[in-house]
């Protein structure tokens, strides 16, 4: 058993935030029917190389354990088959710019008047709600990281502003609305109807901001880049070693104490500039340089090895071929293999939700385009085998050869 075992998800979003919600979905039970273009299906499939067996590992990254049919939304008989499984659906997931489904008649009054259990999330750049001007404005990533000030407090102090390394804006998005579509599903539980989950990727960007937004809301100063350096606690930041660099998290004033044994020199602790986090941050530019001074001479082993001795928190920086052979991730099974029918076997992160009575379970493989379209038809809208081919044939639907 898992928690979603019994919801019905039709999945009408592509590319990153809406997919990335829908296989959260997926590997806690629900079943989630993917709908797709017939030409060229969602818009991942494209994206790359690299390739496996022919398919994106973009695409492959966040689809597992869905079913795809592929409709033509473009026809009235596709509307008309998406309307039909809208009606037995628990979920709609859709990251189209605001009044694109209400244009082709997927809005969330149009499907919850034929269904008002349903749940209907929306995922966008600016959500559905606020200034109409903003509405129809595109969500892309780097874009949404940039309005959200996140690159401005990214980088070098005398670099430019860097986005983060993933897609943080769009897999936010993702998971706050898999938060949303919980939460509804409870709120469901209490009122037996459903409701519009509304995702606005600035605002997720603008959550993360936290103490950096709290630092400004409240004093009006505004952070700047710091590199890798923490804005209030010192030393919390990269340092170099003789051979490659590492993380340093020293984040109190008794962690402090023993540190400064730890790397034989009791006497900064004793300093009067450096005795309390306020004091060290105050004159982070008189310690730094002579903490990176002492590191630069010894291996980044070496001292993680001293540092771990004493429960100072350190840690390597490792590249993902180093993070992807950490023993702790693969035993709670972060990396999953699965059987695919063209590329053999693929490759994919685990769920990071453990849940010790109902746990979720990863898979299937990331479907062909169209893959499932014969049985999705057959099985949730009950049509004949005649009326399939007739589909097929017309170009309303399209199934994997």
């Amino acid at each position: 058993m898992r928690p979603l075992d019994d919801i019905l998800v039709l999945d009408l979003s592509r590319v990153l935030a809406g997919p990335y919600c829908t296989m959260q979905l997926a590997d806690m039970g629900a079943t989630v029917i993917k709908v797709e273009e017939p030409k060229g299906g969602d818009d991942t499939r494209a994206f790359g190389p690299p390739f496996v067996g022919g398919e994106a590992c973009y695409y492959l990254s966040v689809n597992r354990g869905k079913r795809s049919i592929a409709i033509d939304l473009k026809s009235p008989e596709g509307i008309g088959l998406v309307h039909g499984l809208a009606a037995r659906a628990d979920v709609v997931v859709e990251n189209f710019r605001p009044g694109t489904a209400e244009r082709l008649g997927l809005g969330y009054p149009r499907l919850a008047e034929a269904n008002p259990r349903l749940i209907y999330a929306s995922i966008s750049g600016f959500g559905h709600a606020g200034l109409p001007e903003y509405f129809g404005q595109p969500g892309y990533d780097v874009v949404i990281q940039g309005l959200g000030g996140g690159p401005s407090i990214t980088g070098e102090p005398d670099g430019e502003p860097m986005k983060s390394g993933n897609s943080i804006a769009d897999l936010l998005a993702g998971l706050l609305c898999f938060q949303g579509i919980l939460l509804a599903l409870l709120a469901r539980q209490r009122t037996g109807r459903g409701q519009q989950v509304d995702i606005s990727m600035l605002d997720g960007q603008v959550s993360l901001l936290s103490y950096h937004a709290g630092r400004f809301l409240n004093t009006g100063e505004v952070p700047r880049r710091m590199g890798n350096r923490h804005p209030t606690i010192v030393p919390y930041q990269t340092f170099r070693a003789a051979d490659g660099y590492f993380n340093l998290a020293v984040g109190n004033d008794r962690l402090w104490v023993q540190f400064c044994k730890q790397i034989d020199r009791p006497e900064l602790s004793a300093d009067a500039r450096f005795v309390t986090n306020r004091q060290r941050v105050e004159n982070r530019e008189l310690l730094i340089p002579v903490l990176a001074d002492l590191f630069a001479t010894r291996p980044v082993a070496e001292w993680l090895a001293l540092f771990d001795a004493a429960g100072v928190p350190a840690g390597p920086i490792y590249t993902l071929d180093q993070t992807f052979a950490h023993p702790q991730l693969l035993a709670r099974q972060m990396v999953v293999e699965l059987p695919h029918p063209r590329a053999g076997t693929v490759r994919v992160t685990g769920c990071p939700v453990r849940l010790s009575e109902t746990p979720a379970e990863v898979g299937p493989a990331p479907p062909l385009l169209g893959q499932h379209t014969r049985e999705i038809l057959r099985e949730q809208l009950g049509l004949e085998e005649a009326e399939i081919q007739r589909l097929l044939l017309a170009g309303v639907v399209k199934a994997s050869e």
